[in-house]
C-alpha cells in the first residue's frame, strides 16, 4: 500500500480557507495519512488538525492574527515587525493550548523552513523539543519579521521562500496518494517579483534570502506543474479556494475570513464524501474533489 501524506500550503490569512478543511476532517474522522508537511500557515492550521482540536485555527486566525500585536504597519515603519510570528505562536499556545501527547502521537508532521545560508528548504519533523522554534521559523517572513530564528546549528526563514507547496518532498518520503491543501484557486499561478531591485536592497545583508525570493514564483509554479501532471505511479488530490474566495494574505476583515472559513469547510466536507462514495460530484459541483 502506497503511504499517504497531507500537504498544507501556507499564504497568511488565507490559510482560514485550510482552516475550514482540516475542521471539516476533523469533523468526518478523516485521518488517512501516514505522515503531513504544512508551510507557514500551513504549519500551524495543522497543529489543531492533528491534536483534534477543531475551531482551534479558525480563532488563532481571526481573533489573534486581526489583532494589532501581531500585525501592525506603524511598528513596522519605526523598526519592528509587520507580522510578529513569535507573539502569535506563543500567544496561541497560552490561549489555545495543544495536547501535545496527541500532536507527536498522531503521526510524523514535518515543517517546511527555508535555510537562511542556502536559500534551500530544510524540512524538521516536529517534536516537544523543537516546536517552539520551528514554529516561529516556519512562519518567519523576510523583512516582515524582524528576528531570524536559529536553532540546530542554522538560522532560517519562513519555508514559503523555499517550498510553499512541499507536494515533491512528500513524494520524495515515498507518498504515492496525497492531498494537497492550497491557498489559492487551482487557475492561480505566481508572477515574477515586480520590483526585485527593492527586494535587494531590504535584503542588502542576506543575498541569499534575496535571491531566493526572486526564483520563488519559478519554484511555486513548478510544484502547480507537478500536481498538475503528478508521476505515473502517485496520484495527488487538491483541495483549493473557489474562484470567488474573497480573502487576501492580509485581510483582517471578520466577516471575509468568516466566508473564507466557511468555503474551506465546504470543500473539506464535499472532498471527503466524495472519497466516501456518499455523493459523487462532478468537477464542475466540487473543484476540491479531484486532481
Amino acid at each position: 500500500m502506497s503511504n499517504k501524506a497531507l500537504v498544507v500550503e501556507g499564504g497568511a490569512m488565507r490559510g482560514i480557507f485550510a482552516a475550514g478543511v482540516l475542521d471539516a476532517f476533523l469533523e468526518q474522522q478523516h485521518r488517512p495519512f501516514d505522515f503531513a508537511l504544512g508551510v507557514s500557515a500551513g504549519a500551524s492550521n495543522m497543529l489543531g488538525y492533528l491534536t483534534g482540536a477543531k475551531g482551534r485555527s479558525y480563532r488563532v486566525i481571526s481573533e489573534l492574527a486581526t489583532s494589532r500585536k501581531f500585525f501592525n504597519p506603524g511598528r513596522f515603519i519605526r523598526g519592528g515587525n509587520l507580522m510578529d510570528v513569535k507573539w502569535l505562536s506563543e500567544t496561541s499556545m497560552q490561549r489555545y493550548p495543544l495536547d501535545l501527547k496527541k500532536l507527536f502521537e498522531a503521526m510524523p508532521f514535518y515543517a517546511a523552513t527555508t535555510n537562511i545560508n542556502t536559500g534551500l528548504a530544510d524540512y524538521f519533523k516536529v517534536s516537544q523539543d523543537n516546536l517552539a522554534d520551528v514554529m516561529e521559523a516556519t512562519t518567519a517572513l523576510p523583512i516582515a519579521y524582524k528576528r531570524t530564528p536559529c536553532f540546530s546549528g542554522g538560522c532560517y526563514a519562513d519555508g514559503g521562500v523555499a517550498d510553499s507547496i512541499p507536494v515533491k518532498e512528500a513524494y520524495r518520503r515515498g507518498a504515492r496518494d496525497i492531498t494537497v491543501i492550497l491557498s489559492e484557486p487551482l487557475s492561480y499561478e505566481m508572477r515574477k517579483l515586480k520590483n526585485p531591485r527593492l527586494i535587494k536592497l531590504l535584503l542588502k545583508e542576506n543575498s541569499t534570502i534575496a535571491e531566493a525570493l526572486q526564483t520563488r514564483a519559478e519554484r511555486y509554479n513548478e510544484s502547480l506543474a507537478f500536481i498538475r501532471n503528478p508521476p505515473s505511479d502517485a496520484k495527488i488530490r487538491v483541495i483549493a479556494p473557489p474562484e470567488d474566495f474573497p480573502v487576501k494574505r492580509l485581510t483582517r476583515k471578520k466577516k471575509l475570513l468568516d466566508i473564507g472559513y466557511t468555503m474551506g469547510l465546504k470543500a473539506g466536507q464535499d472532498h471527503v464524501l466524495n472519497l466516501k462514495g456518499i455523493e459523487h460530484l462532478s468537477p464542475e459541483e466540487c473543484s476540491s474533489c479531484y486532481a
